[in-house]
């Protein structure tokens, strides 16, 4: 069963509330707003050969290359909620969060630097 695509709307109006209320944003909106942002990185950059997961919210399989069909992909990339939102916002410079050690990314593939950020507060 194919998921549910959020609407432009639905995922602004997420990211609006998380901006407003910061780590105090309901579950609700911190959901919608990381599923709205993985959305729109996964439609930006098409294809399977990394996987972006952030929990427990989503995951989303994107960039061109080689893919994977069974077991843990070659590249990974793993962060918390408020890490990706502040990464998918632009708050936060993806060279900043490996710095800080706050982005678990493995495999040669393995880099969001080029694509982020994927949507601009308003």
């Amino acid at each position: 069963m194919a998921k549910a695509r959020i609407s432009e709307a639905e995922g602004r109006a997420a990211l609006d509330a998380w901006v407003a209320a910061g780590e105090a944003a309901t579950r609700t909106d911190r959901a919608a707003a990381v599923r709205y942002t993985l959305q729109v990185l996964a439609e930006r950059a098409p294809g399977a050969s990394v996987e972006v997961r952030v929990p427990p919210f989503g995951a989303v399989q994107c960039i061109e290359g080689p893919g994977h069909t069974r077991g843990t992909p070659p590249n990974v990339v793993e962060v918390d909620t408020e890490t990706w939102l502040a990464l998918a916002t632009g708050r936060l410079s993806w060279n900043d969060a490996m710095t800080a050690g706050v982005v678990r990314a493995s495999g040669t593939r393995a880099s969001l630097e080029a694509l982020l950020p994927v949507v601009r507060l308003r």
